[in-house]
């Protein structure tokens, strides 16, 4: 199985620029290109949150059309950019997308790798967390199948040592961690939201970053440095299954030269 994971398109209303210098919907479009031209086709894409910039209709609807062209399932989570109600209505043909107790959380069976999607928004607020509801609810699926899964959620379940979005992650990790635990078949929790890729052991398995699809987050680790944007090559993450675990491999977005090593 291969799944492919894009996150923080940040898509805004058609004919603008987010933050009025990129154009996200057009990069989007170059991703979803790429995917479709890949020799081995991906069996379901999923997009992990700040899927739009302001969480309005007409985003998610210029959002439904950039991505119609993938011709495999597609699996959307909300990030702290996202509003629930807009992205439920935008894509009424998603009946997942309705979720569980009141969050955007479902869980794909289709594949050989079970999907588990969480919701992590707090409305109005940049981080996240996972109240008691939504942990109860990710026990319960995770004990309903020891299938090999894979957790998809916006917020990192880490800090990273970029100082000022580590006070913007998930709230809680150890509360996920103590969950995450109970459940060994957990291969993989894969997160947005950072705009860079990271990778860090959490809870005995693996928790990983994925690159935004559109502008990166400059990579400083020095204490209280400022969030920075940077043009350094937007990417996606491919997650292959190959029947014992679980290899991620980044993509960068965009044409350069290649050459056989053959003659």
């Amino acid at each position: 199985m291969l799944l492919c994971q894009i996150t923080d398109p940040h898509i805004v209303r058609d004919g603008t620029l987010a933050y009025g210098k990129v154009d996200t919907a057009g990069m989007l479009e170059r991703c979803v290109r790429q995917i479709r031209a890949m020799s081995r086709v991906p069996d379901l894409v999923v997009v992990t949150g700040d899927l739009t910039d302001h969480g309005e209709a007409d985003e998610y609807a210029k959002l439904a059309e950039l991505l119609v062209p993938l011709s495999m399932p597609v699996y959307l989570a909300a990030g702290n950019h996202d509003d629930r109600a807009a992205l439920q209505a935008a894509f009424p043909q998603w009946p997942h997308l309705c979720g569980a107790d009141g969050f955007v959380q479902y869980v794909v069976d289709d594949f050989a790798v079970r999907l588990v999607v969480l919701d992590t928004v707090i409305p109005g607020q940049p981080g996240g967390e996972l109240c008691d509801k939504r942990l109860r609810w990710l026990d319960r699926t995770l004990a309903s199948s020891a299938r090999p899964t894979i957790v998809a959620q916006h917020h990192p379940p880490m800090t990273t040592g970029m100082s000022v979005m580590d006070r913007m992650t998930l709230a809680n990790p150890a509360q996920e961690a103590a969950v995450i635990a109970r459940h060994p078949q957990v291969e993989r929790v894969i997160c947005g939201h950072y705009h860079r890729p990271v990778v860090a052991r959490f809870a005995g398995t693996v928790a990983s970053i994925c690159p935004s699809t559109a502008q990166q987050l400059g990579l400083d680790l020095a204490v209280d440095a400022d969030i920075r944007i940077t043009y350094e090559p937007p990417a996606y993450q491919l997650h292959l299954w190959n029947g014992v675990q679980l290899v991620s491999h980044t993509a960068v977005i965009g044409d350069y030269p290649t050459w056989s090593m053959r003659g």
